[in-house]
């Protein structure tokens, strides 16, 4: 008897391309696919082949729609898990660790009274018998659109038959994310007078929405919070020589604010205008021109204390630039300014690597900020006495807001460039070096070597590319000791502004950097000095930093909506990230303020701009302080629609419906 595996082992011998005497002549074994070295050299000559460029060219867009849906995806895992953590501390829902929206779905049912299988069927144990029947359900893309709506209809069942929600067990974990429309048959004509919705029998989306929100009165804003309005004067009205530049046309501008009634006026002063030439010479004639005629017309008065750089763009501003003398250190010793990774120096600002060091003329940093604060409030202490002047704002980074100077223009950066790190100066690499040497790795002491450049995106660079150098342990290490740089020089500035405004309220300026937002990374917020990528809360720091000091947070509100942004490749979230920053800031004892990004002035914004400022679902009824109106050129000039401004005031001020 013979051996089989013998047998197996010499017909492994016979050569493939002979048929065996029990194979089919006609039928050829398929060619082994190419391994190792054999394959690196297929694809080699695959790549010198004509039709190379075409497949190449589709593998790159392959792998670019790979990206995009890994960015959605974790955009979509992003905002679940912030439902889910909302519905467990402030709904009590036992919801399990790694819950889906399965378990969210489930869990509202059962508080709304359902019962659910673990098969997922719902239903009621004991419905009424008017309200009894069957719906079959279908899925509908959100946000809801009229094609979407146009064929919607409610189905209804025979009569005694219970109510149950059947959901298609066809349908895709993903859909049911999405919003459920019942469909209607049209046996369901004699139960007409059930329910308003299936009176008619298809209704247009805008229609249905519009029905919905005067049955609600969801757009009426009488008698709700009184929201203070304040409108800032243009930057000119004062000249580079501390002169008040058209007295007239300032008389005018008022008239017009107090018969929109505003609430008052915020004023810019700036340290490159009053200690211009000289160190601790200080020139206020124009500001107290300024101010004596708003105690005229008896409006409230806000006051920045702005120690950047203003205009010299291309958009034609006249330029406000820092004090000359400190220029002129500045060409001594450059490092005094914001510097990038290439080298390049950013005047817009002083760096915070010099807020305690000894470099402007024997002063420190923050010693040159308090001086001018100091001066600012012997100056004009009658005006603090007389209640006119309600409140100082503090710059504390480019155009006042409490950031890093990354998006710069001059340098270069165009929406939506991921911007870069300023962190170059020798101060605050001084700071870099110590911060790694006592986290006992030296070699840390650097800026990521593949952070891109100010118009990169996250996909084009290891460091905010998904799962990126972002998230290794050196990664966290810098971003956090960039984050805590800017809290730092907060919290420096803060102390003594406290010292010099006591018993004034005091207000800091936080960006919307709202770009990227839908990314894992964050990227634009990283660079700007918020640690905040999808598995960490870069807000929360910088909040606690400023509740010590009893501020306002003002934060600037873009007034779009995410619908702006759909088809925006900068992944946009104004939405969600004025969600993030105005509930961070409220749930930490903060007084929340806003003001409006000079993009949107249309009735359209003012009404997303008042449903942010004053929310109808928030529990704890919280609304702004006040708010901000930053006009994009003076009212007398008449480019500003004067009925949607009156009305979007009254609406504040919670005087008319909208």
């Amino acid at each position: 008897m013979q051996n089989p595996h013998s047998s197996a082992n010499s017909n492994a011998n016979i050569n493939p391309s002979i048929p065996t005497p029990n194979q089919d002549p006609a039928i050829q074994p398929q060619p082994r696919r190419p391994r190792g070295f054999a394959a690196t050299a297929a694809a080699a000559a695959a790549e010198a082949s004509p039709i190379a460029p075409a497949s190449a060219k589709g593998k790159r867009e392959r792998e670019k729609e790979k990206e995009r849906t890994k960015l959605r995806e974790r955009h979509r895992r992003a905002i679940t898990s912030r439902m889910l953590a909302g519905l467990r501390q402030y709904g009590n829902f036992p919801l399990p660790a790694r819950a889906d929206m399965n378990d969210v779905l489930a869990a509202l049912a059962r508080e709304a009274g359902w019962t659910v299988d673990p098969d997922g069927t719902t239903y009621r144990h004991s419905p009424p018998p008017q309200q009894m029947a069957a719906f079959t359900v279908r899925s509908v893309e959100s946000p809801l659109s009229g094609s979407s709506l146009k064929n919607c209809s409610v189905k209804s069942a025979l009569d005694g038959q219970p109510s149950i929600v059947r959901i298609d067990e066809s349908l895709s974990p993903a859909s049911l994310d999405s919003v459920v429309i019942a469909e209607r048959d049209t046996r369901s004509e004699k139960y007409a007078s059930a329910s308003p919705i299936t009176s008619v029998e298809c209704l247009e989306a805008d229609q249905l929405i519009q029905d919905v929100q005067s049955g609600d009165h969801v757009n009426d804003f009488t008698g709700t919070q009184y929201v203070p309005v304040y409108v800032k004067l243009a930057t000119g009205v004062i000249n580079n020589f501390c002169q008040l530049a058209d007295p007239e046309g300032v008389r005018q501008e008022l008239s017009h604010m107090k018969s929109l009634n505003a609430d008052g006026v915020i004023v810019d002063c700036w340290w490159g205008i009053v200690e211009a030439w000289n160190p601790q010479k200080y020139l206020w004639s124009g500001y107290r021109d300024l101010f004596n005629i708003i105690r005229e017309f008896k409006l409230k008065l806000q006051v920045v204390m702005a120690f950047h750089e203003y205009g010299g763009t291309d958009s034609g501003d006249a330029l406000i630039s820092l004090p000359q003398w400190v220029l002129e250190i500045g060409k001594e010793n450059q490092d005094i300014f914001f510097t990038d990774r290439e080298g390049r120096r950013n005047t817009e600002c002083l760096s915070w690597g010099i807020d305690k060091e000894r470099v402007l003329n024997g002063r420190t940093g923050i010693e040159v900020y308090f001086d001018l604060m100091r001066s600012f409030r012997t100056e004009f202490d009658h005006l603090f006495a007389e209640g006119l002047i309600s409140a100082v704002e503090i710059g504390l980074g480019p155009f006042g807001e409490l950031k890093y100077p990354s998006f710069s223009e001059r340098m270069g950066w165009r929406y939506p460039g991921i911007g870069e790190f300023q962190c170059y100066d020798k101060y605050l690499q001084q700071s870099l070096r110590k911060a790694a040497k006592l986290r006992g790795h030296s070699f840390w002491a650097r800026g990521p070597d593949s952070a891109g450049h100010y118009n990169s995106r996250p996909q084009e660079t290891g460091f905010f590319c998904e799962r990126g150098d972002y998230d290794s342990y050196y990664g966290r290490f810098f971003l956090s000791w960039y984050a805590q740089s800017l809290i730092d020089h907060a919290d420096n500035v803060l102390s003594l502004a406290s010292l010099a405004f006591e018993d004034t309220k005091i207000i800091i300026k936080v960006p919307a950097v709202f770009w990227w937002y839908k990314t894992a990374s964050h990227a634009a917020e990283l660079t700007s000095g918020y640690y905040n990528p999808t598995n960490q809360d870069g807000y929360s720091p910088v909040f606690e930093a400023l509740k010590k000091h009893s501020v306002t947070m003002k934060f600037m509100c873009s007034g779009l909506q995410v619908s702006s942004y759909d088809n925006d490749e900068g992944f946009a979230d104004p939405e969600g990230l004025n969600w993030q920053v105005l509930n961070s800031a409220w749930d930490r004892g903060l007084s929340v303020a806003g003001e409006n990004l000079l993009s949107c002035y249309d009735r359209e914004g003012y009404m997303r701009i008042v449903e942010m400022a004053k929310p109808r679902n928030d529990p704890d009824h919280r609304y702004f302080t006040f708010f901000v109106y930053q006009q994009p050129s003076p009212l007398a000039q008449g480019t500003i629609c004067f009925p949607d401004l009156d009305y979007f005031i009254k609406c504040m001020h919670g005087d008319i419906a909208v």
